[in-house]
């Protein structure tokens, strides 16, 4: 199938050729009829994506704090590599649709296959000919409301949303400053409600269809007859409510709202407009500026848009699905004209020409829709390079399952360059992820179901990349089906899924798994464990870790996900296994607990581990600690010998004797390394890198972590087989 995509690294919007996206519990999959673009949003992405690098980051001041944040606690490297795969790679674009089901996802039955249906969501409802669209963010279409109209739903979700946050009464009288394509579907919302409408605008066309649609007047905010207009509808007191939906860099939309404004008036923002606000003027006034958030509660909330978790409505009564579906009736009515704003309808195939008038200026009008030839059948399928390059002998043979941010710059590049290792098949979920991966590291073919991987002939290894739930089944599976498997850490997020990969190695008689514990192929953690000896040398070890606090929404922090904690641990538990060359006996953890000032955080958390030969190993993991301190430290003492290592940068070591230091080159936490001797492992049947059995004890101990902490209890390694968590 086809899809929009933008490089935003060199601005570039093509046409991609991509495979179907899979169908996903929660949601449906959905053929394109129709789709919107915004000239706000999108045209705002068009135009960054031709800025240099400077005026990227001028343009994304919240993306560079990420970037210095990133630098300070793992290095310049880790941080450029991780900036330019990120812009480097295809984006969709695209928030609005409306089309038909073509399949339902289990948990989404509410929906049916041939349904018309209204789409939202970046990522979701994109410029493709197919989507899959989490159930949150879909709603049926009335017959009578025609498929161009529903696709605008999510755009006018967003002018129901502005209104809303406005709390406006019957009779009161409102200012839409900016009539942009959703300042004029505000201007009908606002009428159909009962409320007294003028509109301001720079551009005489945009007034007059304003005018049109119901505004009792819209021109310059100094023309006479907006004063007179003005003057009429509120006696002279000035207006209730201004909604800035004007964009740019001007602050010309924010002095003129407190000009025209009534005392105690409000000021509601919709548009990304300057909001240098002038303090005395709306002091005086004791505006109410307020702020809408796209098109409703649920936006940004991952639980709701992804997970399907609605709000109660006795609580939250317009959510994102519900502004929707309030302008689908509106629609239906015919409360909301639509043809008067729609300027084309043009064939998705012209894609490419239409952003590209769009980034020359050459566009002018507010509503362009894309109509998709529905007639050929979009069926999944695995799509396969024309000319295929064909594997040199003794090359290990790989599939890819899942290829995110951190595969695509940790670990893919790695893989690509390996002369020993050869990337036959890239499955991921989302289309544009998996064409991403076959352009930057030249996979032989793509495709959106993971099970044609495990299946394939010519795959000789698995490396799972995916989203921590999905680990465990997808580690069983492979295994079952003859693989040799890399998947990055963890493992297994509850005792019963450490047990079902077990028991997969057992009946399949194939233990060929590595995860994807990096560090202790760091080459200066190589040199801490040969300056500390272990095995026959008890050692205290302690382990500090910054990790520094999540964004909120990310879905590291979605329980679905395991915590926090038990997905990063293992990296550090394997260190202390590999240090002490012993295996562990005990574990015992403490948290964080909350105070009137902390939350209830529970990845604040000390876990001390106990070993065979006597070690014992303390993990410090931390969330709340000084941004700016480096991430990882460690401390190694025994037989009269000690030695620290400083965030991968060095290591020194110290005697009765002397003191001796160690550089690394750049922060090196060993990706390269661990990838290569897989494949090494893979290539001549040897061993692999970290036994079976010292994987599952790093996966118990981090589960026995979180048993700890709920217990209070030492949990004993040796009963966990037993599923004795508890004892």
């Amino acid at each position: 199938m086809k899809q929009v995509s933008q490089n935003y690294k060199t601005g570039t919007i093509r046409l991609e050729e991509v495979s179907v996206p899979g169908l996903k519990k929660g949601g449906v999959l959905v053929r394109t009829h129709f789709s919107v673009i915004s000239a706000g949003t999108e045209g705002m992405k068009v135009k960054e994506g031709k800025m240099s690098y400077v005026q990227k980051a001028k343009a994304r001041p919240d993306q560079v704090k990420k970037v210095v944040k990133t630098v300070q606690q793992q290095g310049l490297q880790a941080a450029y590599q991780k900036v330019m795969n990120k812009l480097d790679s295809l984006t969709p674009l695209g928030y609005s649709l409306a089309g038909v089901v073509e399949a339902v996802g289990e948990g989404a039955e509410e929906f049916r296959v041939g349904q018309r249906v209204a789409c939202a969501g970046v990522g979701y409802a994109n410029h493709a000919e197919v989507n899959f669209v989490p159930k949150n963010l879909v709603i049926p279409v009335p017959d009578d409301v025609q498929l161009e109209d529903a696709a605008f739903s999510t755009i006018g979700a967003i002018a129901m949303q502005g209104m809303r946050q406005a709390e406006m009464q019957l009779g009161e009288t409102a200012c839409v400053i900016g009539l942009g394509l959703i300042g004029q579907l505000l201007v009908q919302l606002l009428r159909a409600g009962g409320i007294h409408v003028v509109g301001i605008d720079l551009v005489d066309d945009r007034c007059q269809l304003a005018m049109e649609l119901g505004a009792e007047f819209a021109g310059a905010a100094d023309d006479p007859v907006m004063q007179s207009t003005l003057a009429r509808l509120t006696g002279g007191h000035g207006i209730d409510c201004i909604f800035l939906c004007a964009g740019g860099s001007s602050n010309a939309p924010v002095e003129r709202a407190v000009e025209m404004a009534r005392d105690r008036a409000r000021v509601v923002d919709i548009g990304k407009t300057r909001l240098d606000l002038p303090w005395k003027d709306y002091y005086e006034k004791e505006l109410d500026v307020r702020f809408s958030r796209s098109y409703g509660p649920g936006r940004y909330d991952p639980n709701y848009e992804e997970g399907g978790i609605d709000y109660p409505i006795g609580y939250v009564r317009w959510t994102e699905r519900r502004n929707m579906a309030a302008f689908m009736d509106l629609l239906e009515d015919r409360k909301v004209r639509l043809e008067p704003i729609i300027a084309e309808i043009r064939s998705f195939s012209e894609a490419e020409t239409v952003y590209q008038e769009i980034a020359d200026g050459r566009s002018k009008g507010l509503g362009i829709v894309f109509s998709y030839d529905v007639s050929q059948d979009v069926a999944p399928r695995l799509s396969q390079m024309s000319c295929p390059v064909v594997p040199t002998q003794g090359q290990v043979c790989i599939g890819v399952i899942g290829a995110g941010n951190y595969a695509s710059s940790m670990l893919l590049p790695h893989l690509a360059r390996d002369p020993d290792a050869h990337l036959v098949a890239v499955a991921t979920t989302t289309s544009l992820s998996a064409a991403n991966a076959e352009r930057k590291f030249r996979f032989d073919r793509i495709t959106t179901d993971y099970h044609g991987l495990l299946e394939a002939d010519d795959i000789d290894a698995v490396v799972i990349a995916t989203r921590h739930a999905t680990h465990a089944a997808m580690v069983a599976e492979a295994l079952a089906a003859g693989k040799a498997v890399f998947v990055e850490k963890p493992l297994a997020l509850t005792f019963d899924e450490c047990e079902a990969v077990r028991q997969a190695a057992v009946d399949a008689n194939n233990d060929r798994l590595l995860v994807g514990f990096n560090r202790r192929f760091s080459p200066l953690i190589q040199i801490l464990a040969e300056q500390t000896g272990g095995g026959d040398i008890p050692l205290m070890i302690q382990y500090r870790v910054q990790a520094g606090q999540m964004e909120s929404g990310s879905w590291y922090l979605d329980p679905n996900e395991g915590s926090r904690f038990v997905g990063e641990a293992g990296h550090f538990i394997d260190v202390l296994t590999y240090l002490t060359q012993s295996r562990p006996v005990t574990v015992y953890a403490a948290a964080l607990r909350p105070n009137r000032t902390l939350p209830d955080d529970t990845d604040n958390v000390s876990v001390t581990i106990t070993y065979e030969n006597g070690s014992v190993g303390s993990l410090q993991y931390l969330t709340q600690g000084g941004a700016k301190l480096p991430k990882e430290w460690i401390e190694v003492h025994g037989a009269g010998r000690s030695a620290q290592l400083q965030n991968f940068e060095q290591v020194m070591t110290y005697t009765s004797s002397q003191q001796e230091k160690f550089k690394g080159q750049g922060v090196n936490k060993g990706q390269q390394e661990e990838m290569a001797a897989f494949i090494r492992a893979v290539r001549t049947a040897s061993p692999m890198p970290i036994s079976f059995d010292d994987l599952l004890d790093t996966t118990l101990v981090t589960l026995a972590a979180e048993t700890s902490l709920k217990t209070g209890r030492v949990i004993s390694l040796a009963s966990l087989w037993n599923h004795e968590s508890d004892a």
